[in-house]
């Protein structure tokens, strides 16, 4: 038999010999993929933090209210000002070295600067809304039944008020789901629903009270859900931790939650229970950057500061993180950590009346 047609088969188009690689070589090793630090950074402000934020505007605005004084000046600065400028410092924080970084870059680098937090800000939002798309689905769906219809996880187009179970999740507070004249006004969107109106699976048992409308306020089982999910990991949200890494909140050393992680989870919620397909600020039908907004409005009210503390206590000590506590925690009594420093503390007594004598 020829060889004709398999010395054909190893020539290019051109004639030139192609050679294969070996099957018992590796090959060349990929170029490892590295992360920006500021993205990395980015991803964290933007769940934590500030959920809707132009960054680079951000940037350029506090570098000159820092060049006019900071915190002098905030006297002169308007409510939305202020609450840029408290943002500003928070990402100051969270990034070492930014301010200084920030007062020796030219405009042209401060611009890319805040791109690599922005683009780390967008990325947790693509990557949180694609992991809520079908997770929320096993959340609503009551154990040992199903949904009628059936939403498919990775179909949005028949959620929203379009089904028995998202629309009664989305019904604003307030309003009947159970009455048919409310529900088809909803469903073909002769009630229009604005982000300020809040839906009612963000209270308790999804129960909402007009005579005490805070009563179970962002308290909700399916929040619950959805904070794990994104902090801590999707397998901590049936309490049976099994990811091999660490959620969010550890790698980025998160130890209690934040007003504003609170908002952006209730947000990333009541889109997955929406139809709307593309997670952005300004879209008008969700209204999600008004419904954030909104309720960072109620949390930040010093009026409400009382019930926004034992709301924050009721996340961190029942839920989220069940050992944070704002007092000092004292080592256990008779432990070997007590021991050690009551012997430290006699040994420094001891030697400071050696010294004095």
């Amino acid at each position: 038999m020829s060889n004709s047609s398999e010395g054909d088969s190893s020539r290019t188009a051109t004639g030139q010999k192609r050679i294969y690689p070996s099957a018992l070589e590796l090959g060349p090793r990929k170029k490892p993929t590295t992360q920006d630090p500021l993205v990395h950074r980015g991803r964290h402000f933007g769940r934590a933090v500030h959920a809707f934020c132009n960054v680079p505007t951000l940037l350029t605005n506090g570098i000159v209210l820092l060049s006019e004084g900071g915190g002098d000046t905030l006297e002169s600065l308007t409510v939305d000002e202020r609450k840029e400028f408290a943002a500003f410092r928070e990402l100051l924080r969270a990034v070492p070295g930014l301010e200084s970084r920030l007062l020796a870059s030219s405009e042209e680098e401060v611009v890319e600067i805040g791109e690599l937090i922005q683009k780390g800000i967008n990325g947790a939002h693509v990557d949180d809304t694609k992991g809520m798309k079908g997770a929320i689905i096993d959340w609503i769906t009551p154990k040992g039944q199903s949904l009628s219809p059936h939403i498919p996880r990775n179909v949005k187009s028949g959620r929203g008020f379009n089904h028995e179970r998202t629309g009664a999740l989305l019904c604003p507070a307030g309003l009947d789901w159970t009455n048919i004249q409310t529900r088809t006004k909803l469903m073909n969107g002769e009630i229009q629903v604005p982000g300020d109106q809040w839906p009612v699976f963000l209270y308790a048992d999804y129960s909402y009270d007009p005579e005490d409308p805070w009563n179970g306020l962002l308290r909700s089982g399916l929040l619950v859900s959805a904070y794990k999910h994104i902090f801590t990991s999707p397998s901590s949200v049936d309490q049976e931790p099994k990811a091999t890494r660490s959620g969010n909140a550890r790698i980025h050393g998160m130890h209690c939650v934040t007003k504003a992680s609170i908002a952006y989870v209730a947000t990333q919620t009541r889109f997955s229970l929406t139809s709307a397909q593309v997670f952005s600020r300004t879209d008008l039908i969700t209204d999600s950057e008004r419904f954030y907004s909104s309720i960072m409005e109620l949390l930040d009210d010093p009026d409400e500061s009382d019930e926004v503390d034992q709301l924050i206590t009721w996340w961190n000590s029942r839920q989220i993180f069940p050992l944070y506590t704002t007092t000092e925690r004292l080592p256990s009594k008779n432990s070997a950590l007590a021991r050690i420093r009551q012997k430290r503390v006699a040994y420094k007594e001891l030697h400071d009346t050696h010294r004095d004598s």
